[in-house]
């Protein structure tokens, strides 16, 4: 599968164009996904099929990292801020991700709570972990081994953030769209605007409702902070999807 970066896929399609990945999967009941879907990467493929999103993804980094093989044209020493940076002993390997999310998200009567691994996907297709390492334990140590774009494998070569993908809000910026959770809601960077949002500004989950640039008569969704839940919190707001792979 060929990757492009964001920059060409911004210059080929708006937000009003054709998700490039929808011409791969068989016809029938599949047809085109929203709009808002057009921001992900040429090398995601997307169909929506009745009340399901379809977004499937081989999970790896269309950025350079220390985490590839040295023989990899992608492979780049760590050259971030973080002074404690500590390299992890793996390596980055494809995954077959397959993320079914709700088309039409809505608010879950009864929340739940989200799991270890992937609770959403990223823009390029790298899949968000939510704020533990496992099991169950604080980022503090881990936090320490994030390559220069805030990414890391883990033992089975998966590649994922945890906290704000810098790669991605480098591109589309800081109050830019930078994936869905399972539940079907955007995630958006760490700014509202000029203004950086905080965990005060948002809810249980860590969201909150008013328009943004995607969805103009305005949608519940989620941002990304600099503080602990980072980016999800007590759970999803809407009813979780599923992830396979």
């Amino acid at each position: 599968m060929k990757y492009y970066s964001f920059i060409t896929l911004l210059a080929l399609v708006s937000v009003l164009g054709c998700n490039s990945g929808s011409d791969s999967v068989a016809a029938g009941d599949s047809e085109e996904a929203p709009a808002a879907f057009s921001r992900f990467d040429a090398s995601v493929d997307i169909v929506q099929e009745g009340q399901i999103i379809i977004i499937e993804s081989s999970g790896v980094p269309n950025h350079p990292s220390p985490y590839w093989p040295t023989t990899s044209s992608l492979y780049k020493a760590y050259d971030g801020s973080n002074t404690a940076f500590n390299l992890n002993p793996n390596q980055i390997a494809t995954q077959q991700y397959t993320f079914r999310i709700p088309a039409s998200p809505a608010e879950a009567s009864t929340k739940s709570a989200t799991p270890l691994g992937p609770i959403g996907v990223a823009l390029n297709g790298v899949a968000i972990f939510n704020q533990y390492a496992g099991p169950n334990q604080p980022l503090t140590n881990e936090i320490d081994s994030f390559d220069q774009y805030n990414g890391h494998p883990q033992n089975s070569g998966a590649y994922h953030y945890h906290v704000e993908p810098l790669y991605i809000t480098d591109l589309v910026g800081k109050d830019g769209l930078i994936g869905y959770l399972l539940d079907g809601f955007p995630l958006y960077g760490p700014k509202d605007g000029s203004e950086t949002v905080t965990n005060n500004d948002l809810d249980t989950y860590h969201g909150h409702v008013h328009v943004t640039t995607e969805y103009p008569d305005g949608i519940y969704h989620y941002h990304v902070t600099s503080e602990d839940p980072y980016i999800n919190g007590n759970g999803f707001y809407g009813n979780a999807g599923t992830v396979s792979q």
